[in-house]
């Protein structure tokens, strides 16, 4: 929340508003008096980091009378406030909404008490409002997701972590009990990311029967030598009739009929605690910057909106529709309606819960579809490790075997698949894989043009119909140059399809990569303590070198992120003036009360401007003003366990991959053999604004710069200006990506795959 207040803020003061801060909700606007105050630029720094909200939340009883609302109007009304920013939840928004709507009459009213004077009224006659999601629950339709929610993943995600290696020291069973009182969002979305045995959510309570199913499945995983089971709860989690199942009734259960050693942990307000991810940092900062701009473009018709993300773009939804929606929702849960409470949830959120049933339930053989041949693919990992390659890889295993494949693992890419490191791989080989780092199957950037009669002869070895690339630029490569080698190899004239997976974020046909959240939020998370380190000494600037190759994404979004000062990339040349002018900026914020500065360069933004010179540079030029240390992240940022984002992602974008292989291998059988030749065969799944595509590779040739080995178009440059402005620097912000209003799609058509990121 902190993020977005900042946002709304620095944008409201740099179009030229006053703002104000409105402290305690509701009942600050009630009160008025001290609760509000006009907020400066100085009043949101340091605060990107700070979990909560500073301004203060409450629920108020008297803002739900009209006595109540007639009081506010007039403490608004007394500062000339019309403009109001609304951060919260159903409750917030729909009051935020009446409150609007009684405007006119609240004004008369406080006339007709000799209040106001008419031209009072004259002046202040409209009230706008826009909404931002604030809720960890992720339970509100419309957005994909909420202010707070991989935040709250986060805190989860890292007590699954903690829990899963004492679970498998003791031989354990768990049962993690989240938020989600009506939303099942939280349970779903970590039982994905860490692979839980089982999992319980209010929308679709389990049939009739489900404890004899639940121990069978808990028991069979034992059996098959995994040491741990773990069991997550929403807090609403229910059965078919309505009666809640707690984690203490799962517990007893196990318990009773396994005998195994049981234990519950119930997470509780430690998911609303803590700092907050990259991720809702970036997000809460373009919806406050677009919340600003949409309350600068509303009249006195334009009904009150949310500002909420579809994809990975930001869009404005009518309040009251996403409102009706949400207690749609409620209404079929009510009404025992789960199928319909689920579609309604929205496509993410439909999503999830498909591919957790293909993935944590193996079927029987007797069930498994019957395929035209019993095919063989292979997946291997290709390039630089990235968290949440593991992930991916588990889930293109299982998938696999759920369509009826024979999987196949190719160990250290390419180089691996030449020298024949290559050996099937079953449903329980990939357990546990989820929350690994790094890439099990070993990884390396070797390219296969040289190779490619060595790899053709593996391929009739294991009889390999389809192949799953996972990894960055290289994979990318490494696709096409077994594409060209149709014509001389038969063998490679099968599926083939990529997944982005690259901390860098550089690769063509995607707007997001597994693998970069967490090195964003590594970027954050050091950039947190360098600043922290600090804090109490005398003003420092902090230059921090950051990876990527020549593609800035990991400098801009980390530096929107952490609150940088400027970031140095390749795609944005800049020379002395520029350098010259962003330590003058610092030097004049550093005079006022601002104390820390900080500066983000990507590895290869410049052959001449090093981080050392730009070090010296500001050491220099700071002198009297502030001193300057540097920082070179290096590995740390592909390290470290993935993030829920990359779990997620990974997860969801390889089932897809998976499925769209089946597809094509069923398509391209013909005459008891797979032969695929057409352009549609060697494709990349990439995530663009709102939806997973397939895209041939030989189309994104034209939208590569190869010799930079980045897109020729990214659409994070359009963040750029964002970060500029929420420095204090004066820059054209181009409005032409901000969102339309749109409606709330109820039906959306089957064939739209309209999938969320996450």
């Amino acid at each position: 929340m902190n993020a977005a207040v900042r946002a709304v803020v620095r944008m409201g003061i740099y179009v030229g508003a006053k703002v104000y801060f409105i402290h305690e909700g509701y009942q600050g606007m009630v009160d008025g008096g001290d609760n509000i105050k006009e907020a400066t630029w100085e009043n949101v720094s340091s605060m990107l980091q700070v979990g909560g909200t500073v301004i203060g939340s409450a629920r108020c009883k008297e803002f739900r009378t009209h006595e109540g609302r007639l009081k506010a109007a007039h403490n608004l009304v007394k500062r000339g406030i019309t403009n109001l920013c609304v951060i919260g939840g159903d409750g917030s928004l729909t009051g935020a909404n009446l409150f609007r709507e009684e405007w006119s009459g609240l004004l008369t009213e406080l006339v007709q008490q000799g209040l106001i004077n008419e031209d009072a009224v004259q002046k202040y006659s409209a009230l706008h409002i826009v909404g931002m999601v604030g809720s960890i629950d992720n339970d509100f339709c419309g957005t994909d997701m909420t202010i707070g929610t991989d935040s709250a993943l986060h805190r989860i995600i890292e007590v699954v972590d903690a829990i899963m290696t004492t679970a498998q020291s003791h031989q354990r069973t768990f049962v993690l009990e989240v938020m989600g009182r009506h939303c099942g969002y939280l349970a779903l979305v970590s039982a994905l990311a860490c692979g839980a045995d089982w999992v319980l959510i209010p929308e679709m309570p389990p049939e009739d029967g489900w404890e004899e199913k639940m121990c069978q499945k808990l028991s069979a995983t034992r059996s098959r030598g995994s040491r741990l089971n773990i069991i997550i709860v929403a807090e609403g989690a229910i059965d078919r009739h309505g009666k809640p199942i707690t984690s203490g009734i799962v517990k007893d259960l196990v318990v009773r009929c396994l005998g195994f050693d049981t234990r519950v942990t119930i997470l509780g307000h430690v998911q609303r605690g803590g700092t907050p991810s990259a991720f809702d940092r970036i997000l809460a900062s373009r919806m406050g910057v677009e919340a600003v701009l949409a309350l600068l473009e509303t009249t006195a018709n334009t009904p009150a909106c949310v500002v909420s993300l579809c994809g990975n773009q930001a869009v404005r939804l009518p309040l009251m529709e996403c409102v009706q929606m949400t207690q749609e929702v409620q209404k079929a849960m009510d009404e025992k309606k789960f199928e319909d409470a689920v579609r309604l949830r929205g496509r993410s959120f439909e999503n999830n819960l498909k591919t957790y049933k293909l993935l944590a339930h193996r079927k029987p053989e007797s069930e498994l579809p019957h395929v035209s041949s019993n095919f063989n693919v292979a997946v291997l990992n290709v390039g630089a490790p990235a968290a949440g390659m593991n992930a991916a890889v588990r889930s293109a295993v299982r998938v696999g075997i759920s369509e009826g494949h024979k999987m196949f693992a190719v160990s250290d890419g390419f180089e691996g698949f030449y020298k024949g490191q290559i050996k099937e791989i079953k449903w329980a080989d990939v357990g546990g894989w989820t929350g690994q780092g790094g890439s099990l199957l070993g990884t390396k950037r070797t390219l296969p043009a040289k190779h490619t009669d060595k790899i053709a002869e593996q391929m009739r070895k294991y009889n390999i119909n389809a192949l799953l690339v996972i990894g960055g630029f290289e994979a990318y490569l490494g696709i096409m140059e077994l594409l060209a080698a149709r014509g001389k190899c038969d063998e490679f004239c099968v599926p083939m399809v990529m997944v982005p997976a690259t901390v860098s974020n550089n690769v063509p046909g995607s707007d997001l990569s597994i693998g970069a959240d967490t090195a964003l939020n590594a970027i954050t998370d050091t950039c947190d303590r360098i600043k922290q380190s600090a804090s109490g000494t005398k003003r420092r600037v902090f230059i921090i070198e950051t990876m990527g190759g020549y593609c800035g994404y990991l400098a801009s979004v980390g530096g929107l992120a952490a609150g940088a000062d400027a970031a140095y990339i390749y795609e944005e040349p800049f020379d002395i003036r520029d350098l010259q002018a962003n330590v003058e900026h610092l030097t004049e914020k550093m005079k006022t009360s601002i104390q820390r500065g900080l500066v983000l360069r990507n590895e290869n933004c410049n052959e001449n401007y090093t981080t050392d010179f730009i070090y010296q540079l500001y050491s220099e030029e700071g002198r009297g003003v502030f001193d300057c240390r540097k920082n070179v992240l290096g590995h740390m940022q592909q390290g470290g366990a993935p993030s829920p984002f990359d779990r997620n992602f990974g997860t969801k974008i390889s089932a897809k991959a998976m499925q769209w292989i089946s597809k094509k291998l069923n398509e391209t059988y013909r005459q008891g053999r797979v032969f695929a030749n057409t352009e549609d065969s060697a494709c990349l799944l990439g995530m663009r604004r709102r939806a997973l595509i397939f895209q041939p590779v030989v189309q994104l040739r034209d939208e590569t710069d190869f010799i930079h080995r980045i897109p020729k178009e990214q659409w994070w440059l359009k963040l750029r200006p964002l970060m500029k402005i929420l420095a204090k620097y004066k820059t054209s912000y181009d409005v032409s990506d901000s969102g339309q209003l749109e409606h709330v799609v109820r039906d959306r058509p089957k064939e739209s795959d309209a999938t969320a990121a996450i």
